[in-house]
């Protein structure tokens, strides 16, 4: 099979944004420490995205992400997933590291999780995640 060409929509020090040609956006961070304000403005072009294309599912590549902050995730919680920023709920693929994926107990990697207006799963390798992203409506 030949491989997908993607188009860069948008990238900082914090990732890369890409449109997939099956209809949702592919969101690559980079390794590294971020500030919140470049965080902030990534995932604000994630959601002009989904919103500019009517799109609604996320592949999100974090293999190389440090983790978020507590100031992150509680920026990401209350304003980026809120249903009032989003126009309709969002499903994510996350891809992790795979030692941050083997400390997981089972109960978190063989379920879907609620976080806001997203629903996600997390994996460890990228067919399981594409194959779980294209079963979502």
């Amino acid at each position: 099979m030949l491989p997908v060409a993607l188009r860069v929509y948008f990238e900082n020090s914090v990732g890369r944004i890409l449109e997939h040609p099956d209809g949702y956006a592919v969101v690559q961070y980079h390794a590294g420490t971020r500030e919140i304000a470049y965080l902030q403005a990534f995932l604000r072009h994630v959601g002009q995205l989904l919103k500019l294309r009517g799109w609604y599912k996320i592949l999100g590549d974090q293999r190389l992400m440090t983790p978020y902050t507590e100031e992150e995730s509680q920026w990401i919680t209350d304003y980026w997933l809120s249903y009032e920023n989003q126009a309709r709920e969002i499903y994510g693929a996350v891809m992790m590291a795979t030692d941050a994926w083997a400390q997981l107990p089972d109960s978190y990697r063989l379920q879907d999780a609620q976080a806001g207006a997203m629903t996600y799963r997390l994996f460890d390798n990228e067919a399981a995640a594409l194959d779980w992203l294209h079963q979502r409506l």
